[in-house]
């Protein structure tokens, strides 16, 4: 039971013809805990007289990539990593439009923190790169402070919880090379409690240990991870969740200017 990304339809900073429309299909895409997180913002944000307003939520790899060559050919200032570190590829990342708050960024944190949305930034100032992206770390925050306390080491924190939520999603994250499943087999122990070293790709006895611990016999990481994932959806279940389809037409009117 793999977390699916589903549609959301939020306004965007984009227009058509002079007018405002919303976040085109490539991007408007997240995880379900993520758009439940969007729509709660947004009722909150319109109730106060602002809006909530995109300019990028999914980031495909590819779409990823040109971002982070863009950043290394000075085209855009802000920090934009390669793909396989970004939680825009998990569909659990968010840029907003700041003066659409309709508020300051020091108001905007506690709303946006209510509802699973962190600033990737230390301080509420809004003439700092990225004080327009929020994540939605989910469960893969537990990967993120793993490595805090040093029980990960081949990776930077951020970037470790980055893989943990793109892998989730079932996309490929490149250090990994071909064993892909077996990395999410990692991140899928880690994230349920359980202590196995780096999340690299290599089952070795520690992730064996930590498999055993969590009553999955060893066999073909699908089968493993589908037994994870299983517990995963026990444990985290808005994260797995999937909306009726009238959920689909909730709190989500046309894009209009405020």
């Amino acid at each position: 039971m793999a977390v699916s990304l589903i549609n959301i339809q939020v306004p965007s900073v984009y227009k058509k013809n002079g007018n405002p429309v919303n976040l085109p299909s490539r991007m408007a895409k997240c995880t379900p805990d993520t758009r439940a997180a969007l729509l709660g913002i947004r009722a909150d944000l319109r109730a106060a007289g602002g809006d909530l307003v995109l300019s990028d939520l999914f980031r495909s790899y590819d779409m990823q990539l040109q971002s982070h060559l863009d950043y290394v050919k000075g085209k855009k200032t802000a920090f934009s990593p390669p793909p396989g570190g970004s939680l825009h590829e998990a569909g659990r990342a968010c840029d907003l439009s700041l003066n659409k708050l309709k508020m300051t960024l020091k108001k905007f944190w506690p709303i946006a923190k209510k509802h699973g949305m962190l600033p990737i930034i230390a301080t509420p100032n809004p003439g700092q790169d990225e004080a327009w992206h929020f994540d939605c770390r989910g469960s893969h925050d537990l990967v993120y402070k793993y490595y805090t306390q040093g029980k990960g080491t081949n990776m930077e924190p951020y970037t470790a919880m980055a893989a943990s939520g793109i892998l989730s999603v079932g996309i490929q994250v490149d250090r990994f090379g071909a064993n892909q499943k077996a990395a999410a087999v990692q991140a899928a122990l880690v994230r349920l409690g359980f202590t196995l070293g780096n999340i690299d790709g290599q089952i070795g006895q520690k992730t064996r240990d930590a498999l055993t611990q969590a009553g999955v016999d060893f066999a073909d990481p699908t089968v493993m991870l589908a037994a994870l994932e299983q517990q995963l959806s026990q444990k985290f279940p808005e994260e797995f969740g999937v909306p009726s389809p009238d959920e689909f037409d909730m709190v989500v009117p046309p894009h209009v200017n405020v």
